[in-house]
């Protein structure tokens, strides 16, 4: 049976670029503070030593809290940290390879932008998916274009599967998003980038209801 790690309102992602010169741990705590209960590390840019023990800071925190902790692409340190889940993307690695090294207990999520990657990912065995992007988003830098509503009513009406609905989400927008059927759903500068992130998570949670 899949387990479903995101069964939750809001999944949180580090941007440490967004997160008002902020670190990822500072900003980590206050999500946690909050009561995100899903949180992935998403740092492309920094060097291994520095994403590893940011990882190593960050796992201690979630699992004194009880917070499921996701490390995005780096499976080696995911592994070392002993992460509750991996998440990666359409060019990386493929899920079957994935799971041989990772083993049968931790989640893997797999970024999605069509029916047929959807339909792919049940298939072959991803955990949860990633929907999106939903709207143009800037935080990723070799994001595609975006997949609009379409792709998120697909998911809902024909995929049995977890998923969070990401991509371009923003305080302006989310309630039409959830309306559309999503119950977890990602906003990472909206949330990073906020001078008062337990605020803003609040506002955010109003607005889904």
């Amino acid at each position: 049976m899949r387990r479903n790690i995101i069964d939750t309102d809001l999944y949180g992602i580090t941007a440490e670029e967004h997160s008002l010169g902020r670190s990822n741990i500072e900003v980590v705590k206050e999500m946690i503070h909050a009561g995100i209960k899903v949180i992935q590390y998403r740092e492309k840019d920094k060097k291994g030593l520095y994403k590893y023990d940011e990882c190593l800071a960050i796992r201690k925190l979630t699992k004194e809290a009880g917070v499921h902790f996701i490390v995005n692409d780096d499976i080696d340190i995911a592994l070392l940290v002993e992460a509750d889940g991996i998440h990666i993307g359409q060019e990386d690695l493929p899920i079957e390879k994935v799971r041989e090294l990772v083993g049968p207990d931790m989640i893997i999520g797999l970024s999605t932008h069509s029916p047929e990657q959807g339909q792919d990912a049940v298939k072959r065995g991803a955990d949860y998916i990633g929907v999106g992007p939903i709207f143009k988003t800037y935080t990723k830098k070799d994001v595609c274009d975006p997949v609009g509503l379409t792709y998120l009513d697909y998911v809902v009406k024909h995929l049995d599967i977890p998923f969070v609905a990401i991509g371009g989400i923003k305080e302006n927008n989310i309630a039409e998003v959830k309306g559309r059927g999503a119950k977890c759903i990602c906003l990472v500068t909206e949330i990073v980038g906020a001078e008062h992130i337990g605020e803003k998570i609040s506002t955010l949670r109003g607005l889904m209801k």
